[in-house]
């Protein structure tokens, strides 16, 4: 689980030192992001994104729980609750700033990592896809609000 974590983890650190990020919706409305472009020579398609996908997301037929987003920690980790139940979440591919413990100076730019990640998310109604825990039992996952990708809007965002 480990080395899926760290592949995934450079992938996405790859694309953004690449400026490459190709993505596919899967079945169940999912969206996977890569670096890894086509082989050349490979037949394509491209796809327009359209409000369809947004529709399949938020349709009556995706029927993955909703999180209420309950606390914003720093930059990449957050509290979610839901059937009476309270979560750690660490966002996968995302590595923000840390914040200051007991009083002390946190990283340079960790408050605009917190902040944005409240302006986005505090008290919000999000779905997840968990890729397992991390040593600190955090669950570790990508988070889809109004059908959208925080990690990678994140990741946008710089």
């Amino acid at each position: 689980m480990k080395a899926f974590l760290t592949i995934l983890t450079s992938l996405i650190l790859s694309g953004l030192l690449y400026g490459n990020i190709y993505f596919w919706v899967d079945e169940s409305g999912t969206r996977h992001y890569t670096n890894i472009a086509p082989p050349s020579g490979e037949t394509v398609e491209e796809l327009v994104e359209s409000n369809k996908a947004f529709e399949k997301l938020t349709s009556g037929k995706n029927d993955r729980q909703k999180f209420k987003v309950m606390k914003i920690f720093d930059g990449d980790s957050l509290q979610v609750s839901a059937m009476d139940l309270v979560f750690n979440i660490r966002l996968v591919g995302i590595d923000s700033p840390e914040m200051g413990a007991k009083g002390l100076d946190g990283q340079p730019y960790s408050r605009e990592a917190r902040s944005y990640l409240e302006t986005v998310l505090k008290d919000r109604e999000i779905t997840l896809k968990s890729y397992g825990a991390d040593s600190y039992h955090r669950q570790l996952a990508e988070i889809f609000l109004d059908g959208k990708n925080i990690n990678l809007e994140i990741i946008k965002q710089g």
